[in-house]
């Protein structure tokens, strides 16, 4: 891991399911996650996917990348263009910078209408030297930026 290597990009399918699977998941009760006619009146063009379903997104393709012994340690994103169902978001990462067995990544998740989630995330990633002593409890991330 050193810092300028690129993460392969993951692609993910924009589902409805997905997307109230996730707000369900998350207690997201709020009904432009579930309820396409009422969130056309609030303006919107559908449902879309909430903050905490991203969030657990960018986990995801951290972890998938790093591996089972990796630990998220900070995760902070901002929200742009909603995820509708039927576009895809293509998540991509750079690593920005290296401390010991701790990477920043910085991570962009795009759909069909621009830039949906932008952040970093620090991950620890265990060498063998360090992977029996390593910590294995998780951090909650800090996530900011969603409207609605």
């Amino acid at each position: 891991m050193q810092p300028g290597d690129e993460l392969p990009p993951l692609e993910i399918e924009i589902t409805r399911t997905l997307i109230v699977a996730g707000a369900i998941a998350s207690r997201d009760y709020q009904d432009v996650h579930h309820d396409a006619e009422l969130a056309r009146r609030k303006g919107s063009s559908d449902i879309f996917m909430n903050i905490l379903t991203t969030n657990g997104l960018v986990g995801r393709y951290i972890t998938d990348h790093f591996g089972p012994g990796a630990t998220l340690r900070k995760v902070a994103i901002r929200l742009g263009a909603p995820n509708y169902p039927g576009d895809t978001m293509v998540l991509t990462g750079r690593v920005e910078e290296v401390d010991g067995d701790t990477a920043t990544v910085r991570v962009l998740g795009a759909n069909g209408i621009g830039s949906h989630v932008t952040g970093t995330v620090t991950v620890t990633v265990p060498t063998a030297s360090t992977a029996s002593t390593a910590s294995t409890a998780p951090v909650v991330p800090a996530a900011s930026g969603e409207a609605g």
